[in-house]
């Protein structure tokens, strides 16, 4: 089984940058991509990126494309997201996900079999 940890979150001003990473353990020898979701409060959780295997195939939301980047160094089993011109609305605990149901869409978090325990950005006006 997979264990992740996220880091990287903290309080930043608008127009600001922070750079999530997600530190993977345990069985992480298969090759899937991984996934970031974010949720803030009292509102679902919803996708953010993801990133397959070898980093070629990158999915993003509408709301964070060309803001964000997803990227990942297997050799250090980790994947990060650059997060650049970040707004208020971009506060919400941020989770990388792993382990997807083969054949599964990238998107939806029900897809995804293990998580982070999440890290808190906060972005201030």
């Amino acid at each position: 089984q997979v264990q992740l940890v996220e880091s990287g979150g903290g309080l930043v001003q608008a127009g600001g940058s922070l750079r999530l990473s997600c530190a993977a353990s345990g069985r992480t020898s298969s090759k899937d991509r991984m996934g970031w979701f974010r949720q803030a409060p009292g509102k679902e959780r919803e996708f953010v990126a993801s990133i397959s295997w070898g980093g070629s195939i990158r999915y993003y939301a509408d709301f964070v494309k060309g803001r964000f980047t997803s990227s990942r160094d297997n050799a250090k089993n980790t994947v990060y997201l650059q997060m650049n011109s970040l707004k208020p609305e971009d506060t919400a605990i941020y989770y990388c996900a792993a382990d997807p149901v083969v054949g599964s869409g990238a998107t939806k978090a029900g897809n995804y079999r293990t998580w982070g325990q999440g890290t808190q950005v906060t972005v201030s006006s």
